[in-house]
């Protein structure tokens, strides 16, 4: 385990000599080279109503993401933001992998997620989490366009870069709180800022406002940074719903 630690050090390193770029997008890009996957992504999470970062589920958590090596793998943490289900988020509720070599199968266990990321073109899904000690920061994601498990070798290998992504992470984080995304350049942000400002035009909880953003992106087939951008700059708002009769 030390020896590849430090094989995989060795090449981030020599990545970094001669690639310009983010340094968490390295390790994605290196994931893809390592573990033979398709894609890979990383996400940071942070609960919306505690804010401690401990992984716990009060509320629901937002998101922000950091770095995806592609279109699709932007799209699978999109989705997941979406429909609220995904590997990304079992994972960084249970703090431990998740490794779905077929997710054909996993129909029952997320259903939405499932039917959206099969057409996107993804056939197997694996997250890891981001996280220090108890402290979880988000995930590191991965996809594959065929079907099969990763081997013993590459499972150690991710949990690896998974290590070396969050080390990255906690540079940028510096001086940040862990639930404080606002140093993150990424449209997921104005998720935040357009459930908050649902949240006070229903007068309800950020959870049940995140809700009905989901419900509205679902429902007319757009993306929840679409809803957010319309929601932002006010050509969409949100009225309550009408008491029953």
């Amino acid at each position: 385990m030390a020896d590849r630690r430090q094989r995989l050090r060795a090449l981030l390193s020599a990545d970094r000599a001669s690639q310009p770029g983010p340094p968490v997008g390295l390790v994605c890009a290196r994931c893809v080279v390592e573990l033979s996957v398709t894609g890979a992504g990383a996400t940071v999470l942070a609960n919306l109503n505690r804010g401690d970062g401990d992984g716990r589920s009060d509320g629901h958590p937002s998101r922000g993401l950091v770095y995806a090596t592609n279109a699709t793998s932007t799209a699978l943490e999109d989705l997941q933001l979406t429909v609220g289900e995904g590997p990304c988020l079992d994972a960084f509720e249970s703090g431990g992998p998740v490794l779905v070599a077929d997710l054909a199968a996993e129909q029952a266990r997320w259903p939405a997620f499932a039917t959206g990321a099969t057409a996107l073109g993804a056939a197997a899904v694996f997250s890891f989490p981001l996280q220090i000690g108890v402290v979880r920061l988000g995930s590191l994601d991965l996809y594959r366009d065929a079907a099969g498990p990763l081997t013993r070798t590459e499972v150690t290998d991710a949990l690896i870069l998974t290590d070396l992504a969050t080390e990255q992470i906690i540079e940028q984080i510096d001086g940040h709180a862990v639930a404080d995304l606002s140093w993150l350049a990424d449209a997921h942000i104005e998720v935040h800022q357009a459930a908050g400002m649902v949240q006070v035009q229903l007068g309800v909880t950020t959870e049940h406002a995140l809700m009905r953003l989901r419900g509205y992106a679902f429902t007319h087939d757009l993306t929840m940074a679409e809803v957010a951008r319309q929601v932002v700059e006010r050509s969409l708002r949100f009225e309550p719903e009408p008491e029953p009769k």
